[in-house]
């Protein structure tokens, strides 16, 4: 039956791993199919030609498992081109765009947001694209954030330097007086505690990890795809380009379980899964 597939999430490295810790906990039932495109980390400084390209070799190979969607864990990504990728699969596609601004237009009481993200995201201009469509007198400040991504895929965040770089990069959205932010990448939910204490308890975050999951409930409710069966113990099953080792020591850290992981070859008619850890 469909409706026991997997649902299949991919990102550049990590961060996707805060929206599959959101479906766990949101889906319960779900299993979940990983790619981090680690060996090709990050995709925020990249062409969106090339981040699409990319994406295309990973979209291939995960239509190659039992799947039943399809999950874009990466703003970046999403930003470079959702509807292209919607050419080139008949499964449900879900980005983390549309989702976070739907939930800060929600939360906003003054109509001023803030939203930050990698290089490629905020000159994307995707988020602006989406505001206007829903709400074109809402007030938006951006601001890329390329360092956060590193502390994270470093496991730096509670270090005194990732505290200094939060406070410059969010300094102009204390002096206009947003009072929401969206995480516009899936890695800076795990630098919420830091940006949270930057900005100050009457800003409210907007984490694109658990609106994404949200999003993914109602799709797979509306499309009948939905498993209710209950939690499944062979839900996690991941996949990098880099070595899995690294990734997985800090996968089990993030989602506090054990988890296996299996690297993968791209660029090829026939994807290698090299290795398991």
């Amino acid at each position: 039956m469909e409706n026991h597939k997997a649902i299949a999430l991919f990102d550049s490295g990590v961060g996707g791993l805060t929206v599959v810790k959101e479906i766990f906990k949101q889906l319960p039932g779900e299993k979940i199919i990983y790619f981090g495109d680690t060996a090709r980390f990050p995709y925020g400084p990249r062409p969106h030609e090339q981040v699409r390209r990319f994406v295309y070799e990973i979209m291939d190979f995960l239509q190659t498992q039992e799947i039943k969607a399809l999950i874009i864990a990466c703003n970046s990504a999403t930003a470079a081109g959702l509807e292209y990728y919607k050419e080139r699969t008949v499964l449900p596609l879900i980005g983390v765009i549309e989702p976070g601004v739907r939930a800060a237009l929600k939360q906003t009481r003054k109509g001023k947001v803030g939203v930050i993200g990698t290089q490629g995201t905020i000159e994307s201009g995707a988020y602006q694209d989406v505001f206007r469509k829903l709400a074109p007198g809402m007030e938006l400040y951006s601001q890329a954030c390329p360092l956060f991504v590193l502390l994270v895929e470093n496991d730096l965040v509670g270090t005194p330097e990732a505290r200094r770089v939060a406070e410059e990069y969010l300094s102009p959205f204390k002096d206009v007086g947003i009072d929401t932010l969206i995480l516009g990448c899936t890695h800076y939910p795990l630098m919420a505690d830091v940006i949270q204490e930057v900005m100050g308890p009457e800003v409210q975050l907007i984490s694109s990890a658990e609106e994404t999951a949200r999003e993914t409930r109602d799709v797979m409710e509306k499309k009948g795809l939905l498993n209710l069966s209950g939690t499944n113990d062979s839900r996690s099953r991941f996949f990098v380009s880099g070595p899995a080792r690294t990734f997985k020591e800090l996968a089990e850290k993030l989602l506090g379980e054990r988890i296996k992981a299996f690297q993968v070859i791209l660029n090829s008619d026939n994807p290698l899964i090299q290795q398991q850890q």
